[in-house]
């Protein structure tokens, strides 16, 4: 299978237990998970040779997340123990109505400042297949977009395909500040995977015609925002989940990339209940990349959109399925019958 690097931040999640409010919960559950630490484990468990680049505080809740990286079977050899502090995260997950709430508590996180220095990328991206990366880590500080910066740069010198999540977060900066940062940095990227809201806030393109609120999705739209996308920055492909949320627990599914010669389009899937949606797109990513390591365009956005839906029943940030589990899925098993 192939060799490949992911770049980002891992941090400690605490969740309210079942669907109580901050207000209300005198407990938290702990995950580990983060953008790139969930592609690498959904890709780590599809039999690749995942790696993880990050950096963690040289102390024990440090060593819990990289604990929690190994266990799923990613290669952390090049991570950099250093900093004072690991990323934190609180959710509260909504029901029905009521939308999930997200509280960051990642200032001064230890890969927000970890040095260029710390990570030998020509040792790193030698014989590597794929790079991925996503918008988070150059929003986490001005040293984090460098450090991304440069590793773009090294693993297109070892002739790696590189591929990017937009992955817009409002509490982390604003489309300007995204604009400014991310454009340049798109001159690199072979694979961009955004959906409507990424695109216009951290590249200004947007699909006409699409209230995804309003549930309306028009794909001529799309295809016409993936072609200009295409052709200004050159990407080999470009992709997108959609998403159509009915309520916190009930959404639509589905999946479109677009190669420069064809528009493909998942089937879609109606995910009712959603028992956690965090780390839907990551799935999603993963799953793409694999299918266009292994297979075809035409079979990669099944094989994502399927990964992606699959995570919506999965508790916790890692996607915990083989690749027998999301064929099944493409396949049409959706029943949910007991396997015996």
């Amino acid at each position: 299978m192939a060799k490949i690097i992911t770049l980002g931040e891992i941090m400690l999640r605490l969740s309210t237990p079942g669907f109580e409010r901050f207000t209300q919960a005198s407990t938290f559950r702990v995950h580990y998970g983060g953008g790139e630490a969930n592609v690498a484990a959904s890709l780590a468990g599809f039999g690749h040779h995942a790696i993880f680049l990050s950096s963690l505080p040289d102390h024990e809740i440090g060593t819990a997340a990289l604990k929690t990286l190994r266990e799923a079977g990613i290669d952390t050899s090049f991570v950099d123990r250093s900093g004072e502090r690991l990323g934190l995260y609180y959710l509260e997950t909504g029901a029905s109505m009521r939308p999930s709430t997200v509280i960051y508590d990642r200032a001064r996180s230890a890969i927000s400042e970890a040095p260029v220095d710390a990570f030998d990328f020509d040792l790193i991206f030698k014989d590597a297949d794929w790079f991925h990366w996503s918008g988070i880590t150059p929003a986490l500080s001005r040293s984090a977009a460098h450090l991304v910066k440069v590793a773009c740069e090294k693993a297109k010198a070892h002739g790696v395909t590189i591929s990017v999540d937009l992955n817009y977060r409002t509490k982390l900066w604003t489309p300007d500040q995204a604009k400014a940062v991310m454009t340049p940095l798109m001159s690199y990227v072979d694979v961009m995977i955004g959906n409507e809201e990424d695109a216009e806030r951290v590249l200004g393109f947007k699909p006409p015609k699409t209230d995804v609120l309003q549930g309306q999705l028009d794909l001529d739209g799309y295809k016409t925002m993936f072609q200009a996308l295409k052709e200004t920055f050159g990407f080999s492909y470009v992709a997108s989940s959609l998403r159509t949320s009915y309520s916190a627990t009930h959404n639509g599914w589905k999946a479109l990339l677009y190669d420069g010669n064809h528009f493909y389009e998942s089937k879609t899937y109606d995910i009712n209940p959603i028992i956690d949606r965090v780390g839907a797109g990551d799935a999603f990513a993963s799953g793409l990349i694999h299918g266009l390591i292994t297979a075809t365009p035409a079979f990669a956005i099944e094989f994502g959109a399927a990964a992606g839906a699959l995570k919506h029943t999965i508790p916790g940030d890692f996607n915990q399925v083989s690749v027998k589990d999301v064929l099944s899925l493409v396949e049409g098993n959706q029943s949910g019958r007991v396997q015996r």
